[in-house]
């Protein structure tokens, strides 16, 4: 799928489900999400559950802060616990924000496990006609990722071979960070130079461009599934309004 065309989709879906309030509408919107990567995904799911973890202990936490310490909304108290009364509107209120968060998290980590950067950069510029300047600085800044990995581990064994002692203490480790910190940042500093350089060299202006080395095509894959997130969008929402 063409990834401007996808962060389109993924976009409205977001703000669409943002105005629904009742839990029905973000469950049903999540388990088509995760039925759609079950169907028309290769990705790696025991990355992705790592992934989904800290999101999971989010969702929770809305769920279990709103119902101890939401404001009290009127309604019919279904149970109690330790003094505490809970109402079925705010019940059905931390529902929604639980099964929000699952769903806005599912449904990013579904762009960022199935979408190449380098790819979507170009795409924005092709498509959504984003500024070169900002995109190719972007697409340096992440190239560099690895290569700032690399240089650290460099400069950690560089450092233990000529005699610096590893601390053994939490805060003393974070504290001795500057050593390795000051000198990736000069040699970053260095990099992007160098990179900026090169750029010009090879006649990079900045201006928009009628050809591209790699072109990002539309097809109809794209209009397809577009489709179908319009269809799961609409399932959503409409069985969310006619189950509460």
């Amino acid at each position: 799928m063409n990834p401007s065309v996808k962060f389109i989709a993924v976009t409205i879906s977001m703000l669409t489900i943002a105005f629904f309030f009742n839990p029905w509408t973000p469950l049903l919107f999540w388990v088509s999400i995760l039925l759609l990567q079950l169907t028309m995904s290769h990705i790696n799911w025991k990355l992705w559950l790592l992934f989904m973890l800290p999101f999971s202990i989010g969702a929770f936490g809305y769920l279990w802060t709103t119902v101890v310490f939401g404001a009290d909304t009127g309604g019919t108290i279904i149970w109690s616990f330790a003094g505490i009364n809970v109402t079925d509107e705010q019940w059905a209120h931390a529902l929604s924000l639980s099964f929000r968060v699952m769903a806005f998290s599912s449904l990013s980590l579904m762009f960022a496990f199935t979408t190449d950067p380098v790819k979507f950069i170009l795409s924005l510029m092709q498509q959504l006609k984003l500024s070169p300047k900002l995109a190719y600085g972007v697409m340096v800044g992440y190239q560099f990722l690895p290569v700032m990995k690399d240089e650290f581990t460099q400069i950690q064994q560089a450092q233990r071979l000529r005699g610096a002692e590893v601390e053994k203490r939490s805060w003393q480790r974070i504290l001795s960070m500057r050593r390795v910190l000051i000198p990736m940042l000069a040699g970053a500093v260095r990099k992007a130079e160098r990179s900026a350089f090169a750029m010009e060299a090879r006649g990079f202006t900045g201006e928009p461009r009628n050809a591209y080395y790699r072109p990002i095509l539309l097809s109809r894959t794209d209009v397809l599934m577009s489709c179908v997130f319009l269809i799961i969008l609409l399932t959503s929402c409409l069985g969310g309004i006619w189950l509460s």
